[in-house]
């Protein structure tokens, strides 16, 4: 059974993670399409795809180098720590300004390019990777089996794309009414974004750093 203390880690990178105005913006244009909830369904569907798959592959060339390193513990501290600097240094540098939004030459949507944007909207928001670096770092120092670190990863994802899965579930409920509402909460979340990712990025990125100090220093991490 998964234990349960992990997500007193991963719940406060989880909302870091959350705050994606990015994804946001592009699921808003694709509700305002001709089909907007089969359309913002698939580009969140290959959003979502696209991150699950990048974390596996992410997990095994993080365990890989510990493997080769022959210290799986103290690499994962190490990555911690190069991590919490990381986000430090994007809290630091943001700005409001995060990552490419769609535009009028975006070209007619259809279900294979909604899923193939989804999917490279990880790309474009940069920023926005690095709380997920972090999450699957916390997975594997929790000493999970493979089928316990793969099944957490999953839940990771599930809960992530549950905040996004509103667009399409207002658009169906309520139709065209749902598109002002929409372009509303994106511009708000656009602009609460410029002071909350700084925020969020910084205590994050301070807490992965003290822990991984902690560590080094006496030898027990923090949590």
């Amino acid at each position: 059974m998964l234990s349960m203390d992990i997500w007193t880690v991963l719940v406060p990178i989880l909302l870091t993670d959350v705050v994606n105005p990015v994804l946001f913006a592009f699921l808003v244009y694709a509700a305002g399409s001709d089909r907007p909830v089969q359309l913002s369904s698939a580009m969140l569907l290959g959003h979502t795809a696209a991150y699950f798959s990048a974390g596996i592959v992410l997990a095994l060339s993080m365990e890989s180098i510990a493997a080769y390193l022959s210290e799986p513990h103290t690499i994962d501290f190490a990555i911690e720590l190069v991590l919490g600097v990381v986000l430090i240094w994007l809290a630091i540098g943001s700005r409001k300004d995060t990552g490419q939004r769609p535009d009028e030459k975006a070209p007619k949507l259809n279900l294979l390019n909604c899923f193939t944007f989804g999917a490279v909207v990880n790309f474009i928001g940069i920023p926005f990777a690095v709380p997920y670096f972090a999450a699957i770092d916390q997975i594997l120092k929790a000493d999970f089996s493979a089928t316990e670190a793969v099944l957490m990863l999953l839940a990771y994802n599930f809960i992530y794309a549950l905040p996004f899965a509103l667009v399409p579930v207002l658009s169906a409920v309520m139709g065209d009414a749902a598109k002002p509402l929409l372009m509303r909460v994106n511009d708000w979340l656009d602009k609460a974004s410029s002071f909350l990712m700084p925020l969020l990025l910084g205590t994050i990125g301070l807490i992965l750093l003290a822990d991984a100090v902690i560590y080094f220093v006496t030898g027990k991490p923090m949590f």
